[in-house]
């Protein structure tokens, strides 16, 4: 007994000792492969990186940003049957163990043990926590280190964070297979469904690729996935989850899948890469492209469309005025041809154009041939336009037979080609601004990609929303995005704020302007000698006629008069030019500016003087939908009621600052009408509603605008080459930008009413004689409302601006009374 009761006692000891070692080494143990990894504070704040998205105005998606294609969604908002299949399968205790299952790694020793022998792959217990933990190590190193590190993790996540949190981790962050990461990008890619419209099926199929999505790929091996899928469901079963008649329906259902279910995304490159980079700037790389974001621009689809099909045909109608430049290669047609083509590097920014051999010539068609050994003709109408080109000034003679034109082995680009759509042949400048539909039939025309390149944008002018913005023909060819980017001279597109600046400064549409010769002897001794475009002098002009006809000799002796710091002012007021040079040549638009920046200035203008600033983001949500960026900040009080009863719109306050008066800025918005019916913008009638706007022409024609607006839609086109030289002979913004302006404006406004522009209060119409500026009398010819302001109490003033010291010249120079009336005036000017 005595020897027993000592046997018990050493046995005890060597328990306690083995005990205390044991606690000593597993002590060890978590110290020694615990060092650097995540502590409570940095697992709480566990964020699996989630792809940004953005969507354009309409709720289209326009662009995905991600290192991992992860959409994130909140535990709440996945079904039960997603959470239960995935615990079925992976780990059906994961609600009662502290992290690690010790009654699954019991069951998988004895089944290894089972097996043992039996070729079979060993059975793991990695629980859906120590699955998390090793995603969150970043590594996939095989050895007892590494499992060690993911046990300890497992149990600190455990204590640190929910049951739901981590599994709202593990089911955004795992990978299941064909680029998708997390439940919810599979489930479109998949099933093209939200997972809120899974079957039983297929929230079974999820639930088995985790444990190996390659190998249950239902595309590459259909049998398999089957199988796995099935056995989630009678997992399910197993565990209560669903009935025996569910588990019979969702076995029996085919696995149908479909393949490559991304989701569909609107391409606006240009808008979509301005974007980005906004993004990046507020929130930096991490955030763009882990953060799971999703940003709301203004982008209107249909406009962007537009502006990116408009300006293409501009500038393809502005090349095709100016000849052929030849073949992008040549080679000897042989057997080999359609390697060769093939092989052929294809130019950026082709579209839906096609690259081409020529085969044979005839005198009036040629027959070409593609790589994929299809063939096509090529009829000479369909290459009229293509006149040799000599230089901006000169072409070479008209094309009577194929062979004036192209050469067998020619390598040429070509598209669809309907002969009704052929515009003048010879490229005239009427040539619409529109690009030719693609035709089925297999015709083709020749083409080639412009060198001048341009930009446009769009603009709701109230608030400053971009609805559209292009920057070039193709952001393929070129990421330089003109209408951000370049800085380039205004010309003429600058007087109507050299105007604005006169009308607030004491004088009225109707008053004279000398247009006559003007030369300023500069400090260097050099004497300046500005002209009209048409290098003629017209006498006597109103100040309504100058914008209109765009007299530079009148708005240089207008900007003299009132002083080009003023002027300067005003380029700062409208964010045209923050350190504009106060030197008369400025007042022709001789500064540089952005098509941004001028189409955000003549927004101003019709929205009654009201600044604005021109945004492409709307709202920014984070992953879990709160917003974190509103580009309108105005306080909204009732535009969030439970229920809508029939009650009024909410009023928000118009916080905008006032620029200039609402009735300076209507007097300008009347003259840029004017500047349509009667002046350099003739072409932009064809709208055939209420338009306003101003042409742009640079020295030497370099920089071509046209800007204008309806009233509530404000666009601007600039076309240019990149580096500055000139367009040609008679090319200017009414005949290469105003093209582009109208046809937009033709089909945005086509299914809008001819909405006339708003006229404030303070504002009084006068009819008056448009030549001489005085009230009309009976039998007067060219009369028009003019707009005054109601504190005016001399409609026009007859002597005429001359640029004489006194500054007018007349019967009398004006009294003191007349100077006082014609002195600055301020003030809101009445709503607008």
């Amino acid at each position: 007994m005595r020897r027993f009761s000592k046997f018990l006692l050493l046995c005890f000891a060597l328990l306690v000792f083995f005990g205390v070692v044991g606690v000593g080494v597993v002590g060890y143990g978590f110290y020694y492969f615990g060092r650097g990894l995540p502590e409570y504070d940095q697992l709480a704040n566990y964020e699996p990186p989630v792809m940004t998205r953005v969507h354009a105005a309409d709720g289209s998606l326009i662009a995905e940003y991600a290192h991992q294609r992860r959409l994130f969604v909140p535990i709440e908002a996945i079904p039960p049957i997603v959470r239960e299949a995935f615990i079925s399968a992976e780990d059906q205790n994961y609600y009662e163990h502290p992290g690690i299952d010790f009654s699954g790694i019991l069951r998988a020793f004895v089944t290894n043990l089972k097996n043992l022998g039996q070729g079979r792959r060993l059975v793991g217990a990695s629980t859906i926590t120590q699955q998390v933990a090793k995603n969150m190590l970043l590594t996939n190193e095989v050895s007892y280190k590494r499992k060690a590190k993911e046990a300890i993790l497992a149990l600190r996540i455990n204590r640190a964070l929910s049951k739901d949190r981590v599994l709202e981790i593990y089911l955004n962050e795992i990978y299941l297979g064909q680029r998708a990461y997390g439940v919810a990008a599979a489930a479109l890619y998949y099933f093209d469904k939200p997972l809120n419209k899974l079957t039983i099926a297929e929230a079974a199929y999820l639930g088995a690729l985790p444990k190996a999505p390659n190998n249950y790929n239902p595309f590459t091996h259909p049998t398999r996935a089957l199988d796995r899928r099935n056995w989630v469901i009678s997992r399910l079963l197993e565990e209560g989850y669903i009935t025996p008649e569910q588990a019979r329906e969702a076995t029996n259902t085919p696995l149908l899948a479909k393949h490559g279910g991304d989701a569909e995304v609107i391409k606006a490159e240009w808008f979509v890469e301005q974007v980005r980079r906004e993004l990046y700037d507020l929130y930096g790389e991490s955030a763009l492209y882990d953060g799971g974001l999703s940003v709301r621009t203004t982008m209107q689809t249909s406009m962007q469309r537009l502006g990116e099909r408009v300006l293409r045909g501009g500038l393809r109608a502005y090349d095709r005025r100016h000849g052929y430049r030849g073949p992008l290669s040549n080679f000897e047609v042989k057997e080999d041809w359609t390697v060769r083509l093939a092989q052929f590097p294809v130019p950026k920014g082709i579209g839906d154009w096609r690259l081409a051999v020529v085969l044979k010539l005839e005198n009036k068609k040629a027959e070409i041939g593609f790589s994929d050994r299809t063939a096509g003709i090529l009829p000479i109408a369909g290459a009229k336009w293509a006149r040799e080109f000599i230089d901006v000034a000169h072409r070479g003679p008209a094309i009577g037979k194929m062979s004036d034109v192209l050469s067998v082995g020619d390598v040429i680009l070509v598209s669809h080609y309907t002969p009704e759509k052929d515009e003048d042949e010879e490229g005239d400048k009427e040539e619409t601004a529109k690009m030719d539909e693609p035709d089925t039939g297999n015709l083709y025309g020749l083409e080639q990609i412009p060198k001048v390149s341009g930009g446009l944008v769009a603009m709701d002018p109230h608030t400053g929303r971009i609805d559209a913005i292009v920057g070039g023909w193709s952001a393929d060819a070129s990421e330089f995005n003109r209408a951000v980017q370049a800085y380039r001279q205004p010309g003429s597109a600058f007087k109507p704020f050299v105007y604005a600046a006169a009308l607030d400064n004491g004088f009225t549409p109707a008053d004279k302007i000398m247009d006559g010769p003007f030369v300023l002897t500069q400090p260097n001794g050099e004497r300046w000698k500005p002209a009209n475009y048409s290098h003629e002098f017209y006498g006597p002009s109103t100040l309504r006629l100058g914008i209109e006809k765009s007299r530079n000799l009148m708005t240089v002796r207008l900007a003299r008069a009132i002083g080009m710091d003023i002027v300067a002012d005003y380029a700062k007021r409208f964010g045209i030019d923050d350190n504009l040079m106060p030197s008369l040549a400025m007042a022709l638009g001789a500064g540089e500016t952005t098509l941004l920046k001028l189409t955000t200035a003549y927004a101003e203008l019709v929205n009654g003087g009201k600044e604005i600033t021109p945004t492409l983001i709307d709202r920014i949500q984070d992953r879990r939908g709160k917003t974190v960026y509103r580009h309108d900040k105005r306080p909204c009080e009732g535009c969030n009621p439970v229920e809508f009863e029939d009650q009024d719109p909410p009023e928000l306050p118009d916080d905008r600052k006032q620029i200039i008066p609402a009735t300076t800025a209507y007097q300008i918005v009347s003259m840029l009408e004017g500047v349509v019916q009667r002046g350099t913008g003739w072409r932009v009638r064809a709208v055939g509603k209420p338009i306003a706007g101003k042409t742009g022409t640079t020295n030497d024609s370099q920089d071509t605008w046209f800007m204008g607006f309806s009233p509530d839609l404000a666009v601007g086109v600039y076309i240019g080459f990149d580096t500055p030289k000139p367009l040609g002979r008679n090319e200017t913004g009414s005949s290469v930008s105003s093209p582009v302006f109208t046809h937009f404006m033709e089909e945005a406004l086509k299914d809008k009413p001819a909405t006339p522009f708003r006229v404030p209060e303070g504002i009084r119409l006068v009819r008056i004689n448009a030549q001489t500026g005085e009230p009309a009398r009976p039998g007067d010819k060219h009369v028009i409302l003019e707009a005054f302001k109601t504190s005016t109490k001399l409609l026009s003033q007859r002597d005429v601006l001359d640029g004489s010291e006194e500054g007018f010249s007349g019967d009398a120079p004006l009294t003191p009374t007349q100077r006082e009336e014609k002195a600055v005036r301020s003030g809101t000017g009445g709503l607008y």
